[in-house]
């Protein structure tokens, strides 16, 4: 397809082997479902090519100063957090096609010229319907487990299949060199952008947070925090229409337990890596208090990074805002718990971490501290 045959550094097919082995043996895939991860599959070994090709192209590298990370469980406001944050003229986001095709980002007039992001513009269009669960488009900064991919080092391969082994597995792995391809990448993006502070967002942060601040040893991350009773009905819903008629068994209660699994798990991991890190390196931002108050709490974050709002941020955030509120996209995201064989008490029962800190670390202790802080 490129005509390129240069992977680089050939770490990443160890969890190609896991991957292809789970998929055969243990998710039931439908043809349907094969195919979409093939082309999920082929389209992260296509981006580590190009990447690889682009680094020899271009090989300066640009700075990195104190990036910002939103993490969080999924459906807990991340997405919007992120867009505000990257409305910044000041800030820069990873717009979703340049982790299909990573490359100095082009000016902006340019995008409707190049193939790749035609291609992409036009099948989001195309397939509207995922607009009430989550939108997307090309041109929107999206989540960065994408390059993470090109290492095969992602929970997003278990948000629409079930592997248990590669979940095994991956558990199991140190992220330190994901993060480093990650990095390099971003240098690339930014390259014509030296003077703008990267502002990132991916809820998978939150099993590799040792190997994000190995590599980024500036950074800020912000936790966002929600009940999980909605977090992961919510979840659940999203991956289902995301996977829908891709495996004979990825739904319902097995689709239910797996995800409740993953992510209680993810947030424990997090919390006990947190504990070992300077508090500097953290803000909470609680999901009721954004909601109710986005810009306030943006001014929040600002006051507590040191950074002033410049008219010109405020007025960027305020249209991203209004774009947001005016609900002519898209019906509204309707779900339950008891759809994916779940109970609240579950829920709770998973979150409440035995032997350590319990979830009131992660979501009371937001309201200790001053929610929003």
């Amino acid at each position: 397809m490129t005509g390129l045959d240069d992977f680089g550094d050939p770490d990443h097919l160890d969890g190609l082997r896991v991957l292809l082995s789970s998929y055969k043996e243990e998710a039931a895939l439908t043809p349907a479902g094969s195919k979409q991860t093939r082309m999920l599959l082929r389209g992260a070994l296509v981006s580590r090519l190009l990447s690889e090709a682009a680094w020899k192209q271009y090989p300066a590298r640009a700075p990195i100063e104190r990036p910002i990370f939103v993490t969080g469980l999924p459906r807990t406001g991340t997405t919007a957090l992120h867009r505000l944050l990257a409305a910044d003229p000041a800030h820069q986001g990873l717009e979703l096609w340049l982790t299909e095709v990573p490359q100095p980002r082009p000016p902006r007039a340019t995008w409707d010229a190049h193939p790749v992001y035609a291609m992409l513009r036009d099948a989001y269009r195309e397939h509207s319907e995922f607009d009430g669960v989550h939108h997307l488009g090309p041109d929107q900064v999206e989540e960065c487990w994408r390059l993470l991919c090109q290492s095969m080092r992602s929970v997003s391969f278990e948000c629409t299949a079930y592997i248990p082994a590669y979940s095994a597995w991956l558990s199991e792995q140190d992220w330190t060199g994901a993060y480093r391809r990650h990095r390099r990448n971003l240098e690339l993006i930014g390259l014509d952008d030296p003077g703008r502070r990267w502002v990132l967002k991916n809820p998978s942060h939150l099993f590799a947070l040792d190997a994000l601040l190995a590599v980024y040893p500036d950074a800020v991350v912000i936790q966002t925090h929600r009940d999980p009773r909605a977090v992961i009905g919510s979840v659940c819903s999203l991956n289902a229409v995301a996977s829908e008629g891709w495996s004979t068994i990825f739904s319902g209660q097995t689709l239910g337990r797996a995800q409740l699994a993953l992510w209680s798990g993810g947030l424990r991991r997090f919390g006990e890596a947190r504990a070992r890190h300077d508090p500097a390196h953290f803000i909470d931002v609680d999901y009721d208090d954004f909601v109710a108050d986005p810009l306030g709490t943006i001014a929040g974050i600002y006051q507590r990074l040191g950074l002033p709002w410049s008219d010109g941020a405020r007025a960027a955030m305020t249209a991203v805002h209004a774009e947001s509120q005016r609900g002519t996209r898209k019906p509204a995201h309707a779900y339950s718990l008891e759809t994916y064989g779940l109970t609240p008490e579950e829920v709770d029962r998973a979150f409440d971490v035995s032997g350590g800190a319990d979830f009131d670390h992660y979501r009371g202790g937001v309201a200790r501290r001053g929610r929003g802080a």
